[in-house]
């Protein structure tokens, strides 16, 4: 009877003849984006590691690759410009686009790679190098503001000069051209304060915007080119690591200033308590101003991420899309009057696109959609006609085009014909409860195959933890991998249930800023064990065969679960993960904790980490990292390992020398999955 189970285990992966490598064969398409005029989009599509810029454009919207790259050699593209009437894009190829440090070098090649700007013709043609740097702006008049070093430097969009300093003081951040292209805003950012910088080329001069002791950015240029608008934030030091923020000491504002005097006033704060900490939503410009002098912009008021509107001249915000929902990639429509933008809202694990006016009025109006289907990052390239990228639970991420009720995707000839679409499974919603009684969103993938017997079940937490997972492949390709890699571990006859564990996103402020997570008590843990109790009860699931993944803050998940509940986790698989919260350099998300003075804290966050329970650790572990990783480092799991040696865990490594946090690599993606799903076959079957 003992073999019973894995019996059908087996016949069940042998009744499924897709690999790994089919599973992440699609490719993924992000950083949509529209022309200034002329009804035209573009998108970078990664295709097993060979990034390229698709475009199309009016009045047919046909899907064509514009750039020619073809080789998983671990540099990204990204940052997409537009000349102002859209027959240039302006790109970035090369580099670290996440963390902006020193360029990495991911497949150790002996010529080191270069970050470089490039300009390559609507029409099509041969992309042009326009100078070595990062996060380029273009102006009216074909100017390319951009970034080296922290530094703008300046060229011309024709490349027939040199490239110069324009402003080498401190590191800037947010270029922005005004829409007569005279000047260029940007952030100066200070050690512990930031200002709103305007260039002019023309006279060489450098004005900042109502400077204070306090910290500026988001700016947003008027449509006469007169005004900035920006948001102010106190320069308050918050004590500790990872935590909860609720609410600010000085609630966030809004100031204008006369970008040629410089001088600024405050036309709308927000209110104490709930929205006081600004919170940006996951879009490029946090302040929209339209053609009406209405400023667009996301505040948590409700304790709920909407959209607000608040007149350029003063006066009290109105509430655009009022509901327990988080609205986000907000954009301007081609109206210049409306707002469009995606959020959860009526579906709390999906995404959909919908369209208000920004004047209010009228509730916000959903774009027909299929059933099931996740839609986001919407733009307008023409008046009518709306862009965006969509996924579904068997369809990975990519552009399509919607015009009045129809709607079609822009290259599904990009789709491999082997990718297997039929045989992935349509995730399910659950809500299960935390050991302390929150109730937590989960996606539950269940195997083909006959019932009744019991079934290897994995958890998987996503990183971030600004993150949530959804009912489909996700719209971020470290994510995309993730679900793809969950879809096939379901095709190998495992439950493996995605967890939206609290400190996340999608579900309001409360659950993001949740008590006492992270380095403040670690109270995802409450949903770890939750997460493995509701498997373990299942009739469906072996309750002693229940492993664990995850990557980053997932990887910090991972690592409680087998160090705390080694009896209910049988074996993990550690992507990167945060493992010691006490020491400031081991991650990102702790850089104010002083060791020095903040004795309480520090031990509090050494109680909230994995590494504080390592006594009672005993289920074996895969760790997988990249040895250039910046966003957590690469000493906390040799740490780690000393320690597990220390008490006899077994565990084993796979090493990625070169490799950052976000593999850059397709082949770094295989080799780690593949990795992990023999450590459970091993481990599990």
């Amino acid at each position: 009877m003992r073999l019973r189970p894995a019996l059908t285990l087996l016949l069940t992966v042998s009744a499924s003849a897709a690999t790994l490598e089919q599973y992440l064969s699609a490719p993924f398409a992000s950083e949509l984006t529209a022309a200034p005029s002329g009804g035209k989009i573009a998108w970078i599509l990664d295709e097993r590691g060979a990034r390229n810029i698709w475009v199309a454009g009016a009045p047919d919207f046909r899907g064509r690759r514009l750039t020619a790259y073809t080789t998983d050699d671990g540099q990204q593209i990204g940052q997409l410009a537009w000349s102002s009437d859209g027959s240039v894009l302006v790109y970035t190829r090369g580099g670290d686009l996440d963390t902006f440090r020193d360029i990495p070098n991911p497949g150790s090649r002996a010529q080191w790679p270069e970050q470089a700007i490039f300009a390559v013709p609507f029409s099509g043609g041969e992309p042009k190098k326009l100078a070595d740097g990062s996060a380029a702006s273009v102006s009216k008049d074909g100017r390319v503001a951009f970034l080296r070093n922290g530094q703008i430097w300046m060229t011309s969009l024709a490349g027939d000069k040199p490239a110069e300093a324009v402003h080498t003081k401190t590191s800037a951040a947010q270029l922005r051209w005004s829409p007569d292209g005279a000047a260029l805003a940007f952030v100066s950012q200070r050690v512990e304060h930031s200002y709103l910088g305007v260039f002019r080329p023309s006279d060489g001069s450098l004005l900042y915007l109502d400077p204070s002791t306090d910290r500026d950015s988001e700016a947003a240029w008027s449509p006469d080119s007169r005004s900035v608008a920006f948001v102010r934030r106190a320069s308050e030091r918050r004590p500790g690591g990872a935590g909860p923020v609720r609410e600010a000491r000085t609630p966030w504002s809004i100031r204008i200033a006369d970008a040629a005097a410089g001088v600024g006033h405050e036309v709308w704060h927000a209110d104490n308590g709930r929205g006081s900490a600004f919170h940006p939503a996951p879009q490029e410009s946090q302040l929209l101003w339209t053609r009406d002098g209405l400023i667009i912009f996301p505040w948590e008021k409700t304790g709920w991420q909407n959209l607000y509107s608040v007149p350029a001249t003063g006066g009290t915000a109105r509430d655009l899309t009022p509901g327990q929902f988080e609205a986000e990639h907000a954009v301007i429509a081609a109206n210049g009057r409306d707002v469009i933008y995606s959020s959860n809202q009526e579906d709390i694990d999906r995404r959909h696109v919908w369209r208000v006016p920004a004047a209010g009025g009228a509730a916000p109006a959903r774009m027909p959609g299929s059933p099931g289907d996740l839609e986001y990052q919407p733009v307008e390239p023409a008046d009518g006609t709306i862009a965006f990228l969509r996924a579904g639970p068997k369809d990975i991420g990519r552009a399509a085009i919607q015009t009045g009720s129809a709607s079609r995707d822009l290259a599904p000839e990009t789709i491999p014909a082997d990718y297997p679409a039929k045989e992935q499974v349509i995730p399910q919603q659950v809500i299960f409860s935390a050991a302390d009684g929150i109730k937590i969103h989960g996606q539950l993938f269940l195997p083909p195959g006959p019932a009744g017997e019991k079934r290897p079940a994995l958890v998987f937490f996503h990183g971030g933890s600004r993150r949530q997972m959804v009912l489909g492949w996700h719209d971020m390709e470290y994510y995309s991998n993730a679900y793809g890699m969950n879809q096939y571990l379901a095709s190998r006859g495992y439950i493996v249930l995605s967890v939206n564990y609290r400190s996340g996103i999608g579900y309001g402020l409360d659950f993001r800023e949740a008590l006492n997570y992270g380095a403040t008590g670690a109270s995802e843990y409450n949903d770890v064990t939750g997460a493995g109790l509701y498997l373990a009860a299942r009739s469906d699931v072996d309750p002693r065969r229940i492993g664990v993944w995850g990557g980053s803050y997932g990887g910090f998940l991972v690592a409680m679960a087998l160090s705390r509940s080694s009896d209910l986790f049988a074996a993990g698989v550690d992507f990167h993960g945060v493992h010691d919260w006490s020491v400031p350099d081991l991650s990102v998300a702790n850089p104010n904790l002083d060791p020095r003075s903040q004795t309480d804290l520090i031990r509090l966050a050494f109680e909230s980490s994995p590494i504080a329970s390592v006594s009672t650790w005993r289920s074996p572990v895969l760790l997988i990292h990249g040895d250039d990783d910046r966003n957590v480092s690469f000493i906390g799991t040799i740490r780690l390992v000393e320690a597990l040696r220390k008490n006899g865990v077994e565990f084993r490594e796979l090493v990625l020398p070169d490799e950052v946090h976000e593999f850059l690599l397709h082949r770094s993606w295989l080799k780690s999955y593949h990795a992990t799903e023999t450590f459970f076959a091993e481990k599990l079957k």
